[in-house]
C-alpha cells in the first residue's frame, strides 16, 4: 500500500474550511471525493492543517494510503483534470501541486515539524471590491516600524494563551515562534510568521494585535504585557479569515 503526500493549493472563498463537514462543502471532502472516484478506494485525507473557511493556501499538504493502480507521478494531473469543472464553474478552486510517494511511517499532520503563514492587508485607500476575498481592507494607514517593533516581543518560545479564541483547548498553550516579519510596499502590508505550531486563530489574533499597533491604538509594549498575561482579553481583535494563507508546511 502507497503512502502519498498531495501539496495542495487552493482559493478558500468558497468553502467552509479544510476539515470534512456533513452536508458542506470543505477543501479535504472536495479532494477526498475526486481521489475516491480515481481509485476506487474510499480514501480518507489526514491534513496538516484544519484552515477555517475563507482562508486560502498555497501550500497545505495532506497523506492518505491507497493500493491505487494509477502512477504517483500522473496523480497530480489526473485530480487537476477532474477538478476542471469546479474551476470553470466559479465554485472555488483547488489545485494539487505535487504529489509524491513517502515512507511507510509518514504522516503528514505528525511529521510536520512547522509551518509558515502569511497575511495579506491593504490600507490607507477605499476598499476594492475585486480583492475582498483576498486581504484584508483597511482605510488608514498602518505605522509598519510600530508594528515591527511589536513584532519583536512575539518572537521565540512563550506561553501564547492571550493569542488562542475560546472553543480550542489545548494541553498546552507553549509555542515558538521562529520568525515574524512585516514588509510594507506602498499602500500593502504582508505579514509573515513561521513556527512550530499554532493555537485556534493564532495567527488573525497575531495579526489583528499588530494591526492595532500600526493604527496607533496601542503601543508596541503592550504586545509583551499581553503575553505575559495569558489573557485573551488583552490581546487584539481577531483578523478577518480572507487576508490569511498558509504558505508552507516543512518537514524533516
Amino acid at each position: 500500500m502507497k503512502n502519498i503526500l498531495l501539496k495542495i493549493a487552493y482559493d478558500g472563498t468558497g468553502f467552509s474550511g479544510w476539515q470534512r463537514q456533513p452536508g458542506s462543502r470543505t477543501v479535504c471532502g472536495e479532494i477526498e471525493r475526486v481521489l475516491s472516484s480515481l481509485t476506487g478506494e474510499d480514501i480518507k485525507l489526514d491534513g496538516t492543517s484544519r484552515t477555517d473557511a475563507g482562508v486560502h493556501a498555497l501550500g497545505q499538504c495532506a497523506s492518505f494510503r491507497s493500493d491505487m493502480k494509477i502512477p504517483v507521478e500522473n496523480l497530480a494531473k489526473a485530480m487537476n483534470d477532474a477538478f476542471a469543472k469546479d474551476r470553470l464553474e466559479g465554485i472555488g478552486e483547488i489545485r494539487i501541486l505535487e504529489a509524491r510517494e513517502m515512507p511507510e511511517d509518514f504522516h503528514a499532520r505528525y511529521s510536520s515539524k512547522g509551518k509558515r503563514y502569511i497575511y495579506r492587508i491593504s490600507c490607507g485607500k477605499d476598499p476594492d471590491v475585486f480583492c475582498r476575498n483576498y486581504c484584508y481592507q483597511i482605510k488608514k494607514d498602518l505605522d509598519a516600524d510600530a508594528m515591527r517593533e511589536a513584532a519583536g516581543y512575539i518572537v521565540g518560545e512563550h506561553d501564547f494563551a492571550c493569542f488562542q479564541s475560546a472553543g480550542s483547548p489545548k494541553e498546552s498553550t507553549v509555542r515558538t515562534v521562529y520568525s515574524l516579519s512585516v514588509e510594507k510596499d506602498g499602500g500593502n502590508v504582508l505579514i509573515s510568521v513561521s513556527g512550530n505550531g499554532f493555537l485556534y486563530n493564532m495567527v488573525r489574533i497575531i495579526t489583528g494585535t499588530l494591526v492595532e499597533v500600526g493604527l496607533g491604538k496601542r503601543t508596541p509594549e503592550s504586545v509583551k504585557d499581553a503575553i505575559d498575561s495569558c489573557d485573551r482579553q488583552k490581546a487584539g481583535h481577531t483578523a478577518p479569515p480572507q487576508g490569511l494563507y498558509l504558505d508552507e508546511v516543512f518537514f524533516d
